[in-house]
């Protein structure tokens, strides 16, 4: 490769990094094109994936300030440049690496941390960000139900409390009158006598 080849393949790989919320680096030694083809469109659209040459990558991250390990970048090398969802592109590399066992996952880096191979299947078994969020909010609103059930029980308590006293006060008021008059009736048989 000329100089000037070499120097735009450097900005273009530290381009991929700097615009890559994570990156994973991947053998494919002994995969075919067409498998390759198949990998690219399991890993969806938020994700490329790209053949690379070690020397250029190693120049590319420490422009970028992407944290790769020398010792991720020997053998062939393919990096898969993520942009969106890091579970979702994590799952296709674990699922094609089952079916293909030629697609060795060397690490990678997610948000400026290195990540192993071990890693990289733990973040595979994560569920996708759209079923977190939904049960995060069906938590949420359970939790609110609670905090509301909870407000309202000392307002329909102090309801309670307070028909409970307007009866007391209604049947002390009724059994008072009726003492007054027995108590009037006596008194006037007591005049009489």
């Amino acid at each position: 490769m000329a100089n000037q080849e070499k120097t735009a393949a450097v900005a273009e790989i530290a381009e991929r990094f700097q615009g890559s919320s994570a990156a994973v680096l991947t053998e494919y030694r002994g995969l075919t094109m067409a498998q390759l083809t198949q990998l690219r469109r399991s890993l969806g659209g938020d994700t490329t994936y790209a053949v690379v040459k070690n020397t250029l990558t190693k120049r590319a991250a420490a422009e970028a300030g992407f944290p790769v390990a020398d010792e991720l970048l020997t053998g062939p090398t393919a990096i898969a440049f993520i942009k969106g969802d890091p579970v979702e592109a994590a799952k296709g590399l674990r699922d094609f690496s089952r079916t293909n066992p030629l697609l060795v996952i060397k690490g990678g880096v997610l948000d400026g941390k290195v990540l192993s191979p071990a890693e990289i299947r733990q973040l595979a078994d994560v569920e996708p960000r759209e079923v977190l969020l939904s049960k995060l909010a069906g938590a949420m609103n359970g939790s609110l139900a609670k905090a509301a059930g909870l407000f309202q029980a000392p307002l329909s308590q102090i309801a309670r409390l307070a028909a409970a006293l307007q009866e007391k006060k209604g049947d002390g008021s009724t059994d008072a009158a009726a003492t007054d008059t027995t108590d009037t009736t006596d008194t006037a048989d007591s005049a009489t006598e």
